[in-house]
């Protein structure tokens, strides 16, 4: 496809076809599974060219490209999948990983070492809080935390408080937050991050953008440096498929894929050519899980046994800050949404005992709605003091939203709502 072709199109329109040869493939329409430990070299000395720009020995020549070595280190199917997931965020090169914790803790290992102060945003899922705060101290890596509405003055004097603001090296926010939908400011914290960058050490941002998926924010737009998600979320969208997604300049995916290259986390070509299929029908289903969750959350705005909602849709002028970042950086309302159920963990479990159409289930950004309990699943690892200071108490509820007719999801609601007793 001509520069020119690709320039006015968009990228609903490019995943059916970008980045794949057909006539490399036997004339297939779609790219096949190339299901293969390596690659034949012509020749002795084309194996030679392929490895010394694979480790770095050298640049690449002009129009020269990098060829298929091993599936550990390139792969079509990976290949062409990390090409066309560039169209949506804008970025120059992607990786693409085995899970989204793959993705999340090699750019954390990557871009952090021993004596290094990593500040990270709260709430933040499950997993990635254990990891940052129970296994980065382990290799000598201090974290400094921040909250949801603190000003920018506020969050710098928190990382000089802790003596080690020379030593800040990465920024890690999540937003909207997992499972609050409480937003933080990209810009914002890529100020932070220039405020304490230097000549001879620059402070990178890495955003977790699981929660809004490729379709409905980007933050590398917003100053982010690096964009990572769990591509089994949204763009698996099928609940089918474990994968992770990092994007960012040509220069920081560089040393990702090199770090990716030696703990071989990358994705499966089965993996690759699932998601290949999946990112056909990605915009689709987000349009409809958008269109769902808006009915959905005005259904639970008004319903007397919820206490209370914590949904983008929400958030109006009233809200201050919270609104203005939503007008800025968020393109949708989203497909997630939070509540309160009024009692506790009771009338909670009550509530997930009595679904029948929504599954109770884990993950989020399937076609399928699901439901679960944060505080005693996801977040459970989660300090519980701080748990509670961030809202994620035993009354609350976290939906993802699916792409069942939207009537049907709230009748599954409003019956499992009336099975609350006491």
């Amino acid at each position: 496809m001509d520069s020119e072709m690709l320039k006015h199109m968009r990228p609903e329109s490019l995943m059916m076809s970008y980045g794949y040869k057909p006539e490399l493939s036997e004339g297939a329409v779609k790219c096949p599974i190339f299901q293969t430990s390596t690659f034949v070299f012509k020749s002795a000395e084309e194996g030679k060219a392929f490895f010394e720009i694979a480790y770095g020995h050298r640049a690449q020549n002009e129009g020269e490209e990098l060829g298929l070595i091993y599936s550990r280190i390139n792969n079509p199917d990976l290949e062409i999948l990390e090409n066309r997931l560039t169209l949506w965020d804008g970025a120059e090169d992607c990786a693409v990983f085995e899970s989204g914790m793959s993705a999340i803790t090699t750019v954390l290992l990557e871009f952090l070492q021993p004596g290094d102060l990593l500040l990270m945003s709260n709430p933040l899922y499950g997993g990635s809080d254990h990891f940052i705060k129970k296994i980065l101290p382990k290799f000598g890596i201090q974290v400094a935390e921040f909250r949801v509405g603190q000003s920018r003055e506020e969050i710098i004097a928190i990382v000089e408080k802790t003596g080690l603001a020379h030593k800040l090296a990465l920024i890690y926010i999540e937003t909207p937050a997992n499972p609050t939908n409480d937003l933080i400011e990209i810009a914002g914290s890529k100020a932070i991050a220039q405020h304490f960058s230097t000549p001879d050490k620059q402070v990178y941002l890495a955003v977790d953008n699981t929660y809004m998926g490729p379709i409905w924010q980007h933050p590398l737009k917003h100053g982010a440096d690096l964009v990572l998600y769990s591509a089994t979320k949204y763009i698996g969208g099928h609940s089918d498929v474990i994968a992770g997604a990092c994007l960012g300049s040509k220069a920081l995916m560089k040393r990702v894929k090199g770090l990716r290259t030696f703990l071989g986390n990358m994705a499966s070509p089965n993996t690759g050519w699932l998601l290949l299929r999946s990112l056909e029908t990605l915009k689709p289903r987000m349009d409809v899980q958008a269109l769902n969750a808006n009915k959905v959350a005005a259904f639970l705005n008004t319903h007397p046994k919820v206490e209370k909602v914590y949904f983008i849709g929400n958030l109006t002028e009233a809200n201050g800050e919270q609104y203005a970042i939503k007008q800025k950086q968020c393109l949708s309302n989203g497909g997630m949404i939070s509540f309160d159920v009024k009692g506790g963990e009771k009338e909670a479990f009550q509530f997930l005992n009595a679904l029948k159409l929504i599954k109770l289930a884990v993950s989020l950004g399937g076609t399928e709605s699901l439901a679960e309990h944060p505080a005693t699943m996801t977040h459970v690892d989660v300090d519980a003091n701080l748990r509670k200071e961030l809202g994620i108490t035993e009354k609350m509820i976290r939906l993802s939203i699916g792409v069942e007719y939207y009537e049907d999801i709230i009748y599954d609601l409003q019956q499992a709502l009336n099975s609350i007793t006491g």
